[in-house]
């Protein structure tokens, strides 16, 4: 990494830590029916394990409910396999065309259990994100000392790189805050 990139890419190293959280947090169920529920889960088709949007059409009729059509029927066994032994905790009801998933309402252990699943996975994007200030930190301190960089030179991009992990930790703590808030509604 070279010192004229360095905040650029401390930035990005800083975003994708924050996607991927996002990402995991569409995964995380709120007794709403989403698409995002069950696409990434692993299903074990023709020996090899795929995703789930890889072998089915995902869709969502009502807010209640997912409705799962695979392309190939062969792969009905399998996918009901995957969502019994996924941590989703969703009966599947096969008819022999499609998949069905009714979304149960959530009892209250169960939101507060999955409220700290998300404050944990926030916890897991600040780490990332103090981690990627750290590294940049000690690359803008080697500049110095290599000389790419002047004492004045230095204090600007520690406090510049600084301010990024402030924004990007209060930016998390905004996510977590409103998927407890969707969470906790009933």
């Amino acid at each position: 990494m070279k010192i004229e990139n360095l905040l650029e890419e401390t930035e990005e190293a800083m975003m994708k830590a924050s996607e991927a959280m996002v990402r995991d947090f569409s995964g995380i169920r709120t007794g709403k029916a989403s698409p995002a529920l069950v696409e990434s889960i692993q299903v074990d088709y023709y020996g090899s394990n795929v995703r789930m949007k890889e072998v089915a059409g995902i869709t969502t009729p009502d807010s209640k409910s997912i409705v799962i059509q695979p392309w190939d029927r062969n792969a009905l066994g399998p996918i009901e396999k995957a969502i019994i032994s996924s941590p989703l905790g969703i009966s599947p009801v096969n008819d022999g065309r499609v998949i069905r998933l009714p979304m149960p309402e959530l009892s209250t252990e169960r939101r507060v259990a999955l409220s700290k699943q998300v404050k944990a996975r926030g916890e897991d994007a600040k780490i990332a994100i103090r981690n990627a200030r750290r590294d940049a930190n000690d690359i803008a301190k080697k500049g110095e000392k290599n000389n790419e960089l002047t004492e004045d030179g230095l204090k600007e991009m520690l406090d510049n790189i600084q301010k990024l992990t402030d924004d990007y930790t209060k930016a998390i703590d905004k996510d977590i805050e409103s998927k407890e808030t969707e969470l906790m509604e009933i």
